[in-house]
């Protein structure tokens, strides 16, 4: 089969596509034939040698597909060849075939295609993490989502509005607000508007938002604590400016707000029980009609250097795939 491989760290058009074995699943794992692969900015740092999993060379990226289980390894009874999944690979994703663990692997919902289904997880599993179960979102408190039309950001906006939020969503340009407004947000700011702060203030009446959810960190961090509400939740969900932020106590203390991290894998890895949890609530809200992921830029396989490009060139709206 064909997978992209890399052999040493560096950038993606350092990858190759290569023939490589076909992988068997061991116990407790299934074989999935891919039909799309999504692509994460984690997986850009991963080929650079900067992401904090670091897996011996030579190594196939990609964490997420959506496809047709062709094997299941011994051990295994919920699926059987022929089923519809999605799945957290964790690794592997970028190929032909990919192995799973079962319990990282779900079926498709009704109606959900596979490239939806492939960019689905990561994301929506993220917010659904920080919202639920981190800030404790309540019906009718303000959300602020930052980099409103990402992949975390979209989750963000729907999650919010299924849970009852208001939502402001920021993003930079036109394109991108009108696209996160497209998503559920009631409000939508630019964030190259130095006046985004007055701005939340604004809308909220002088409240501030109540939840803030920030993948960026740096200079929104910072100004973000200046337009959270009272007793607020600033959810740390990464730093995808490149700077990480530092907050003095005394803010924390005067504003009685929380800063609250929300890292989902490592969620995962100490509760394995939480993705079959929050995949089945997602998909409940899926079915509800009160979450909905758009359609994701697709790219042949064979043209997986240039998607990750453009993906590191903040040229995507949402999430992209690979389509086989």
């Amino acid at each position: 089969m064909k997978a992209w491989r890399v052999h040493n760290w560096g950038e993606p058009e350092t990858m190759s596509y290569e023939d490589v074995a076909l992988p068997e699943p061991g116990p407790g794992q299934v074989r999935i034939r891919n039909h799309a692969s999504a692509l994460n900015f984690f997986d850009i740092l991963q080929v650079q040698g900067k992401y904090q999993i670091k897996p011996p060379f030579p190594f196939t990226p990609g964490a997420e597909v959506a496809g047709i289980v062709d094997a299941a390894g011994p051990g295994v009874s919920q699926f059987k060849p022929g089923d519809r999944v999605l799945s957290l690979t964790h690794g592997g994703a970028f190929a032909e075939q990919s192995l799973s663990r079962a319990d990282n692997t779900f079926p498709i919902p009704d109606g959900m295609d596979f490239g939806e289904a492939a960019a689905f997880p990561v994301v929506y599993h993220t917010s659904y993490f920080a919202l639920r179960e981190r800030a404790a979102l309540q019906p009718g408190e303000w959300l602020l989502v930052h980099a409103g039309a990402s992949g975390v950001g979209v989750s963000a906006i729907q999650i919010g509005k299924a849970f009852g939020a208001r939502v402001i969503a920021t993003a930079g340009g036109s394109e991108k607000l009108a696209f996160a407004k497209a998503q559920g947000a009631d409000h939508t700011i630019d964030y190259a508007d130095s006046s985004w702060v007055d701005q939340v203030k604004q809308i909220t009446n002088g409240r501030g938002a109540d939840v803030i959810y920030d993948p960026v960190g740096g200079d929104v961090f910072d100004l973000s604590t200046k337009c959270i509400a009272s007793a607020g939740r600033l959810l740390v969900i990464g730093f995808a400016s490149g700077r990480i932020p530092t907050i003095a106590a005394n803010r924390i203390l005067l504003k009685n707000m929380s800063v609250v991290g929300a890292l989902w894998g490592g969620h995962v890895q100490a509760h394995p029980e939480f993705s079959a949890m929050a995949q089945q609530a997602l998909a409940e809200l899926y079915n509800q009609g009160k979450i909905r992921p758009p359609s994701p830029v697709e790219y042949p396989f064979d043209e997986a250097r240039a998607a990750l490009r453009d993906l590191a060139n903040r040229k995507i709206l949402w999430k992209a795939v690979l389509r086989f």
